[in-house]
């Protein structure tokens, strides 16, 4: 059996689940008493990291293992899960790449997590120009859609 114990929590002003604007929001993230600020020694050096949490307040009857809208938008087309980024997903992870704007102890303060107030962080990895996409990326038009309100 698979344990994954949080790292951390995140600490904001958003309390619901929402799907917008998330560039107004700053995060702080609290490290839990099994990490000390040395666990986070040499992560100013990076101007982003990628946040890992659970979508805690996801009602498991919500939980999508097939195809979707997303959004529940009738409009947009019908497709899998994993075609999207909804967090109504199988294991409830979600995954954000924020700027990061500084560290205090074993606190991070950063921009632009789309995770509520009290979500459960699973891991924090420093962003490397190395492990972004080559090229040229795609996605469909509809997914911009969904997108042009979110950041």
């Amino acid at each position: 059996m698979l344990n994954i114990v949080p790292i951390g929590f995140v600490e904001n002003e958003r309390t619901k689940l929402e799907d917008d604007h998330w560039e107004r929001v700053d995060s702080k993230i609290f490290l839990t008493s099994s990490f000390g600020e040395d666990s986070l020694k040499g992560i100013e050096d990076f101007s982003h990291l990628e946040i890992l949490f659970y979508f805690h307040l996801v009602d498991e009857s919500s939980i999508v293992t097939g195809a979707r809208h997303p959004r529940n938008n009738k409009h947009l087309p019908l497709v899998g899960i994993f075609s999207q980024r909804g967090k109504s997903r199988p294991n409830r992870i979600g995954s954000t790449i924020v700027e990061l704007i500084k560290q205090e102890g074993s606190t991070l303060y950063v921009k632009g997590l789309d995770a509520i107030d009290g979500t459960p962080v699973l891991d924090i990895k420093p962003v490397m120009e190395e492990f972004l996409p080559k090229g040229v990326i795609t996605q469909p038009e509809w997914s911009k859609e969904v997108m042009k309100s979110y950041w």
